[in-house]
């Protein structure tokens, strides 16, 4: 159970409403009006709490949990404890993300601006937003309705933030536009000069970086990742990404609709990831190369070269997951001949 100090908890719901919202089905027979308070861990949950089973690995903490209802495939279904309802699904993690957010909404900020932030005469804040003690936000910058700018962040001159969105502690935007219920969590850095210059005789010479960042909605930016503002065009990020901690976007690159990057992920200058593309922690893309629709790189993998769409990529230079596992094979081979054996 989440601790209430942080976490406001809704509910309890019955199990007919759990299922509408996440589109599981229960077994014929089941009591629909049973009530369930929340979500848990299988291993920790109780007779009035609800899990989910999403790996294999975890069987037996499956058979053995104490939860009253579990998010499951029907070919573990039959698996499940006496006592426990198997909510069957094709996708249990889905379902689980789903009943998460029913017993955990967001909830809307407390409306206000408090009297230690600094707000421009020329910007303008939207109705029912609350702007934190020290958060800055600058000459003609325009937030939207139900927003909520934390302390210590600084939204820079002429910078434009939809409806619904949240700015982190300590994160600072600049030359961005962003959609509504974009999420930048603590300590993020949005608009940044990008790391572009050209070698003299002399030594580097700084490149203006006179492009912007442009955000579309529903997307989500983790704690301390950085995305460059363009050279001349925009850097864009594409409705619904999900974007982890520690991430950097570099000048120009285009990050498509409902991408995942996970934390640590470098993507260098003009690089391109397409659609609802999923990049592996550790991994950079390099300058001006594409990343393929729907294609999954698997973690610590550098791309090198494009990548086509769909497909699944592994290595360094990344390769298609067969030809990584036939290097790695012929590698072992090697090694082995090399010790006589």
């Amino acid at each position: 159970m989440a601790d209430p100090r942080f976490f406001s908890r809704s509910g309890p719901f019955d199990l007919a409403t759990v299922l509408e919202r996440t589109g599981a089905k229960a077994p014929e027979g089941a009591d629909t009006g049973r009530k369930f308070v929340d979500v848990a861990p299988l291993e920790a949950a109780k007779s009035d709490e609800i899990g989910f089973l999403d790996n294999k690995k975890y069987i037996g903490a499956f058979e053995n949990s104490g939860a009253g209802a579990c998010f499951v495939t029907g070919k573990l279904a039959e698996r499940a404890p006496s006592g426990m309802i198997a909510l069957i699904t094709g996708q249990p993690y889905l379902a689980f993300a789903r009943a998460a957010r029913l017993y955990y909404p967001p909830s809307p900020p407390e409306p206000g601006v408090a009297s230690g932030a600094l707000i421009d005469e020329t910007a303008t804040v939207g109705e029912g937003s609350r702007i934190d003690p020290g958060a800055i936000v600058g000459a003609g910058v325009e937030v939207g309705a139900r927003c909520h700018v934390s302390s210590g962040a600084v939204l820079c001159d002429r910078v434009k933030i939809g409806d619904d969105c949240h700015v982190g502690p300590g994160a600072t935007l600049m030359c961005c536009l962003l959609g509504d219920r974009v999420w930048i969590d603590a300590g993020a850095r949005i608009g940044t000069q990008g790391f572009g210059f050209a070698i003299g005789p002399t030594g580097a010479v700084r490149i203006p970086h006179t492009g912007r960042v442009v955000i579309g909605s529903d997307v989500e930016i983790g704690a301390n990742s950085t995305v460059d503002r363009g050279t001349t065009g925009d850097t864009e990020i594409g409705d619904g990404a999900m974007i982890d901690n520690q991430v950097q976007v570099a000048h120009n690159a285009k990050v498509g609709r409902g991408v995942v990057l996970a934390g640590q992920v470098g993507l260098a200058g003009s690089a391109r990831v397409g659609d609802f593309a999923m990049i592996g922690g550790k991994s950079g893309v390099s300058n001006h190369v594409k990343v393929g629709t729907g294609a999954k790189i698997g973690a610590l993998s550098g791309v090198a070269s494009d990548v086509e769409a769909d497909g699944t990529y592994l290595g360094q230079p990344a390769v298609a997951i067969g030809d990584f596992w036939r290097q790695q094979a012929v590698i072992r081979r090697l090694a082995k001949r090399s010790k006589g054996e």
